[in-house]
């Protein structure tokens, strides 16, 4: 059960919430709910007082009720793939977790929409219409394991947001549970609706305004050729400055990607594509989809272009298998990331495409001074770069230089003209980062969207937005070694 402090407070509780999902669809015990004390960015970690499993809109609404009526803090959680600390359980809180909120509600291929709970998988959406010839466009690379409504949360890309867009535009409508438990339409079945773009401001709310029980998506007819091009050359940065020619000439294919060297021979030593040549600085994956006259001139044009920045060779696959193939290791870099290191830590910023080049040397740069091996795989057609910093926990004061050395790219992406975040949120993470960015007037612009529909911010609490408490001097006090103490930021 509860721990003995909490177990007079919550039992009423839990009694109430067992109404509602049944016994089994509340966890109690500590060791089950240890489970759910961290997403995907497992350095942090806070076990949630109570969790919750409900199965339809009318079931979270209730048990949102409870927390409003009883001053509950409670945090929305999907497949907890998240890399940001977006659905870390804060102090006290209820998790709501819609993994049990899987069904596929309607299919309407006439009119290219989709109805999903928010527990729907990513990749169950594709699966449902692929047959009829459609496809749903966001991919994120965890897309075999991530929830929609974590998609929803953090407005979630993918391989091809670069030409496709990111969940925000392919989302047309909401069913909303609010912070006082109260259910509300947002958006509607067709594109284009007159008045505020509520929706929008809920897409990437990171969880902060309500939860999200049915999304109605918007799927995309399949291209009638698609081609996918590897070329790989000696470093990273003829890899990225060979991203900007390809916009640069006009050509927009559906999605690029760069993946460097300590990223090639993870991916080789785990998944053994024997796609990706084990020597090359770096690798640029290029896919072009479209009428197939269209494809095929893109694709000279594309590798006319890798060959004057450099590229030692330039391969085409246009059969699914050989595709699918050459994908699969851009898809399981993460993970494969784990083999080369006891621990990592994942960042996500954006910068401008002219900026790739030099971005690249100075986080080579950074990773020399802070003695931590960075491998970069990314988005490369829209600037969205994912280093995953090596490093081993067990050493002391290892995550700390982590953290320095992530705020370090972090700003540094600022001061190229992007953002500190292209797909995987603020959360916990990087909310101390928000005023590298934003002004302060900026924040409390923000603050008063968030207080109009979570007044008493009981709604993931203490993400997105900087405090006293949590980045004030006290909160980053860090061991650093003397030589590395002016990185810090606090």
């Amino acid at each position: 059960m509860l721990t003995q402090e909490k177990t007079q407070n919550w039992k009423p509780l839990i009694k109430q919430f067992e109404k509602i999902a049944g016994k089994q669809g509340v966890i109690v015990t500590p060791e089950e709910r240890s489970v759910y004390e961290c997403d995907g960015l497992l350095s942090y970690r806070e076990r949630p007082s109570l969790v919750v499993l409900p199965r339809t809109t009318e079931e979270v609404a209730a048990i949102v009720r409870i927390c409003d009526q009883n001053d509950i803090p409670f945090v929305a959680r999907g497949s907890g793939t998240g890399l940001s600390g977006g659905a870390l359980p804060t102090e006290g809180c209820v998790l709501i977790v819609t993994t049990r909120m899987n069904q596929i509600l309607e299919v309407d291929l006439e009119n290219r929409r989709v109805v999903v709970q928010p527990g729907v998988i990513n990749a169950w959406v594709t699966q449902a219409v692929s047959q009829a010839g459609f496809y749903y466009a966001p991919d994120p690379s965890s897309q075999i394991i991530c929830s929609i409504g974590g998609n929803i949360a953090e407005n979630s890309g993918g391989v091809h947001c670069l030409k496709y867009g990111v969940t925000t535009n392919h989302v047309l409508g909401m069913k909303m549970v609010l912070t006082d438990g109260s259910i509300v339409d947002l958006g509607s079945k067709v594109p284009e609706m007159p008045g505020y773009d509520l929706t929008g401001i809920f897409v990437g709310s990171e969880g902060t305004l309500g939860i999200a029980t049915e999304i109605t998506l918007q799927i995309l007819k399949k291209a009638e050729t698609v081609k996918v091009l590897l070329a790989d050359f000696t470093n990273v940065e003829a890899a990225g400055a060979t991203v900007a020619d390809i916009i640069a000439a006009g050509v927009i294919p559906a999605g690029m990607e760069i993946m460097d060297n300590l990223s090639i021979n993870a991916v080789e030593d785990v998944v053994k594509t024997d796609c990706y040549p084990r020597d090359a600085g770096a690798i640029l994956l290029v896919e072009l989809d479209g009428m197939a006259v269209e494809v095929e001139a893109s694709s000279q044009r594309v590798a006319d272009i890798c060959r004057q920045n450099g590229a030692r060779n330039v391969s085409a696959a246009g059969d699914a298998a050989t595709r699918d193939k050459m994908w699969k290791g851009r898809k399981a870099a993460f993970a494969a990331a784990g083999n080369m290191s006891p621990n990592y830590f994942v960042q996500d910023g954006v910068i401008p495409r002219t900026q790739l080049a030099d971005t690249l040397k100075q986080i080579e740069a950074l990773s020399k001074k802070y003695g931590h091996r960075v491998a970069n795989v990314f988005h490369a057609g829209d600037g969205n770069l994912h280093p995953l910093i090596l490093y081993d926990e067990s050493e002391p004061g290892a995550l700390q230089q982590v953290e320095a050395l992530g705020g370090e790219i972090l700003k540094l992406c600022v001061q190229k003209g992007g953002s500190i975040s292209g797909e995987h949120g603020i959360g916990a993470d990087k909310r101390c980062y928000m005023p590298e960015m934003f002004s302060k007037a900026d924040l409390e612009t923000m603050q008063w969207v968030r207080h109009v529909f979570n007044p008493k911010e009981l709604a993931n609490p203490g993400k997105v937005f900087p405090t006293p408490r949590t980045c004030g001097e006290g909160a980053h006090t860090h061991n650093i070694p003397a030589e590395l103490d002016g990185a810090m930021l606090f």
